[in-house]
Parts: C-alpha cells; structure tokens; sequence
C-alpha cells in the first residue's frame, strides 16, 4: 500500500515540463509525501519519496511520467509522452464494511501529448492522456496557469488549473455496479464526467550550488460527479511532498 501510494505524487510533475533546468541536466534526491484519498475511511499516510529527474534537448523524465519533445525551444514545448496514473482503490485498505465489498480499481498507464507555453506572465501547462491498459478506457485533460518568481535562492511556483476526468474514467474509480450495491449495500452509481479545479503550489530554496530543498502541493476540489459517489466522503484531495535534491 505504501508503495503504491508514494507513487501517487508523480501525478502532480508526470504532466508538467519544467522550464527551470538546464538541458543535460539530472537531479536525484529524497523527501516525504503525504495524500490525502476521497474514498470513505482512507487513512492520510506518510512515506518516503525518491526522486529522479532529468531534463535534456530531446528527452526529459520527471517523477512517473517522461516524454520526446516534438518541439523544444524557450517559447513551447510540445512532447509525446507516458506516465504511470497510481490512482486505484483497494477494498481492503478502507475501514469501511462496505467498501470492502467492491471490486478492486487498478493503476494504469496514460499516454499523450504535452504542452508548455512560456510568457513574461507565467506559462501555460497543459496534457492530455489516456488509458492504454484498459482498465477504465478513460482519459484525463489537465490545464494550468503557472508563475513563476525567483528571488535570489528561492522559487517560488504558485499556480490554478482545472482537470478534465472522461465519463469512462469516472465511473471506473467511483462508479458503483449493480453487483457491487447487492453485495455491499451501497447504491449503484454511475458517474459522469467532471471538472476538478485545483490550487498548487511549489517553492524551492537552492544552497551549496548543487543542493536544493523543495516543498510541493496541490488541493483539488471535487466534483459533484465524484463526492456524490457512494464511495466517497471528502469534497477534495491533496498531496504534499517536500525533500532535497542535488543536480549533476
């Protein structure tokens, strides 16, 4: 469970093309993270997070997600990409009788394109992917605005966006079946698709030249198409992550 949740946060960087790295240029390091799941009686966890990047002409890997740029200049930055989507429910992890009684909802890969737009007034972030496991033959939009501002040491990243969920991508991770509501009690549901606003957030302080400690987040505000599942009981969601990296 630890693991697989970890890897919940590279959804927050799988679909974002960083305009502040040199090219040819890795980063390792290691942090703590924390998510909060909208699933009834999913406890807050915390755990260890590695963290690999790498930002170069043609390719570029960031936390689950890497890609080809298509196009790569200051101005836009256009990729084909992939990322492993860490979003699943597992029955036994709830404390809740009757979410125990559902089926599982797995993790999936997404594939797509990227794009990135930069401006005197901040960049635009932007993706679309989709499931190529077929395990809910969905896919996901997510639009940004970012600024960014840098004083001396320290970035700062404050941003607002918006993420798209598909009607098959929905009713996978929150739908309830009609063999699923007999067996558990819960109604049957079938959800729609969705938009999910969101607020992030990253902030970073670089010392000792190669050395950088960073602290990441985002709330996410549901939609009425996922807090009226039967599944859940939270109006949002949230990651955290903060840590240290070195660049080479």
């Amino acid at each position: 469970m630890t693991k697989l949740k970890l890897l919940a946060l590279g959804v927050l960087v799988a679909t974002s093309v960083s305009t502040a790295h040199a090219a040819d240029q890795w980063s390792v390091g290691a942090g703590v993270g924390v998510i909060n799941s909208p699933y009834k009686q999913y406890d807050r966890d915390v755990y260890p997070v590695p963290v690999i990047t790498y930002e170069g002409d043609n390719f570029w890997f960031r936390g689950l997600g890497g890609g080809y740029y298509l196009w790569n200049d200051n101005t836009d930055k256009l990729s084909v990409m992939a990322y492993y989507d860490p979003r699943h429910f597992k029955p036994g992890d709830s404390d809740s009788h009757a979410l125990r009684q559902l089926d599982k909802r797995r993790s999936s890969l997404m594939a797509g394109l990227s794009y990135v737009h930069n401006t005197q007034y901040g960049f635009l972030r932007t993706a679309l992917a989709g499931d190529t496991l077929d395990n809910s033959n969905g896919f996901i939009w997510d639009l940004a605005w970012l600024y960014r501002y840098t004083n001396g040491a320290i970035t700062l990243t404050p941003g607002i966006g918006v993420e798209y969920n598909s009607e098959n991508y929905n009713d996978y991770y929150y739908g309830v079946s009609h063999k699923e509501s007999r067996r558990s009690g819960l109604n049957s549901y079938e959800a729609d698709d969705a938009w999910n606003p969101y607020l992030e957030l990253t902030a970073s302080f670089k010392f000792a030249s190669d050395w950088n400690l960073y602290a990441s987040t985002r709330y996410t505000r549901l939609s009425d198409e996922v807090k009226d599942s039967p599944m859940v009981d939270k109006s949002w969601t949230g990651l955290f992550s903060a840590g240290v990296t070195y660049s080479f």
